[in-house]
């Protein structure tokens, strides 16, 4: 178990990471099916579908999921819908935290409350949770102000959550590989 972790007999709040189009999704997807076998598990997007190419990707992912997962929306007050016990969901999957930190961003947050959100919702769970999240440092240095913020509050908010997982997982090429 680490520090901050869900606590508990076993895996409680869990992180995968990777670049776009890793297979992310897809493996977190089955690694909560085997922390929470047989669900029903709540998909919690933070997406919002602000033209037809990102209603699409919703589409596709909404597709690839069984009548088992009962997706809720939540494209900025994240712990409400961790929090939230109507549903009986026996897992969570939250996809993903960038789109979500993005959300902030642009709805006027301050970085301290943005990282303040993050770190908070490892305690707003009572099941196995799972969040997905873009590693998004590894590439060139952003040319303009809001992209770096962006970057760096991304970069802030993944060293949070994985500090307070009891997983943490890399993703690549559909590969995952175990960092804690």
């Amino acid at each position: 178990m680490s520090e901050g972790g869900g606590g508990g007999g076993g895996a409680r709040f869990v992180l995968v990471t990777g670049g776009a189009r890793s297979g992310k999704s897809r493996f977190a997807e089955a690694r909560l099916g085997e922390l929470a076998p047989g669900g029903p598990w709540r998909y919690v997007a933070t997406a919002e579908a602000g033209d037809d190419e990102m209603a699409a990707r919703i589409a596709r992912h909404r597709a690839r999921r069984g009548p088992e997962w009962r997706t809720r929306e939540a494209p900025r007050d994240l712990a409400a819908a961790l929090a939230g016990r109507d549903d009986g969901a026996a897992g969570i999957l939250v996809d993903c935290i960038t789109l979500w930190v993005t959300n902030l961003l642009l709805a006027d947050y301050s970085d301290d409350g943005i990282v303040a959100a993050a770190a908070a919702l490892p305690r707003a769970v009572a099941v196995p949770t799972i969040v997905v999240t873009n590693e998004v440092g590894a590439g060139i240095v952003p040319d303009n102000p809001l992209a770096r913020r962006f970057r760096d509050l991304a970069g802030l908010v993944n060293q949070r959550l994985a500090a307070a997982s009891d997983e943490a997982w890399l993703v690549a090429a559909g590969l995952p590989l175990r960092l804690r």
